[in-house]
């Protein structure tokens, strides 16, 4: 897989997608542009999950241009920690997006504070992930002067930001200081994969035609704790892949997992957002769903399976890296 050219590919979605989301969010508030805030809210979920690939091909792109003349490394180190700086914060602002759109579905509007939560955290995103593009851009194209291995200088703005960077090798080893933190953080990662098929089984098999008796509403109330799941599961799974990221880039289980996730996103959207969701969250007991949800919610479960799947085959920690 060339690493390089993936990363390239991707690397523009975060970037533009949050400053586009940003603008789309702040007209909103000009008057009351519901579905420009909806949309907005949309951008930014979707950006988020985006992002992990992008980041995860960012480690397989280092490899790739290592060797090159050139290069230079402090360059490469300072974009690795502006990347996982930005990364935290554009997933927090996708998951404080989706908690308002799924809190906004039963109210006449959007909570004020879960807005300015949102408002907050993608300014800070945006202004990161612009951070992120030009460190990035840097690499290729140095200032005058930067050599392979030269200190980095920074103006006044990319030195504040600078000294909450986190340093990616240092990162890198906190991670796998010690068994028992991986330990806990695996155990974590499977709890949430459980909170996952456990909610969002049931919900799909319902819809299905499986135990027809049970009405949908009630099932599908107990999404948020699929939902936490999923935020467990992001959290835990990036600092894994922060511990080990040339382990995991370079594992072909493991960008199958992704591009299974990417296809949930596909799919979550296409349940919500075509009017599937709304034909379905009526069935009462004994009430069947439309031929489409049906297809919506096998192709759901097909793709779980092929997340936990892939993630097994992923080759086991302990004969990577002996503590």
């Amino acid at each position: 897989m060339n690493f390089d050219h993936l990363h390239l590919l991707l690397n523009h979605v975060p970037i533009i997608g949050f400053f586009v989301g940003v603008g789309l969010f702040v007209a909103s508030f000009t008057g009351t542009n519901e579905d420009l805030r909806r949309s907005a809210l949309i951008i930014f979920a979707a950006v988020a999950l985006v992002t992990i690939p992008t980041f995860a091909s960012g480690v397989g792109a280092d490899r790739s241009i290592a060797g090159e003349p050139g290069i230079s490394e402090a360059l490469v180190r300072r974009h690795e920690g502006a990347a996982m700086l930005g990364l935290w914060f554009v997933e927090a602002t996708g998951a404080a997006a989706v908690m308002v759109l799924w809190r906004s579905r039963r109210t006449i509007g959007p909570p004020r504070k879960g807005l300015a939560t949102v408002l907050l955290l993608a300014i800070v995103a945006a202004v990161l992930m612009g951070r992120t593009g030009n460190t990035g851009g840097d690499i290729r194209h140095p200032e005058p002067g930067v050599t392979r291995g030269a200190a980095v200088t920074e103006g006044p703005v990319g030195s504040i930001i600078h000294v909450f960077e986190p340093t990616p090798d240092g990162f890198t080893q906190l991670m796998v200081a010690t068994k028992w933190w991986w330990a806990t953080m695996m155990v974590l990662h499977f709890v949430g994969l459980s909170l996952i098929i456990g909610v969002v089984g049931v919900i799909n098999l319902r819809i299905m035609g499986f135990a027809k008796e049970l009405p949908f509403a009630p099932l599908h109330r107990l999404l948020p704790l699929g939902m936490a799941g999923l935020a467990i599961n992001v959290v835990t799974g990036m600092l894994a892949f922060i511990g080990m990221p040339a382990y995991y880039a370079a594992d072909i289980a493991f960008w199958f997992k992704l591009a299974a996730l990417m296809l949930l996103g596909l799919n979550a959207a296409v349940f919500y957002l075509t009017g599937i969701f709304h034909r379905v969250e009526r069935l009462g007991p004994g009430e069947d769903a439309a031929l489409s949800a049906k297809i919506v919610a096998a192709s759901s479960l097909l793709l779980w399976f092929t997340v936990i799947i892939s993630g097994r085959y992923i080759q086991h920690f302990e004969d990577s890296l002996r503590f």
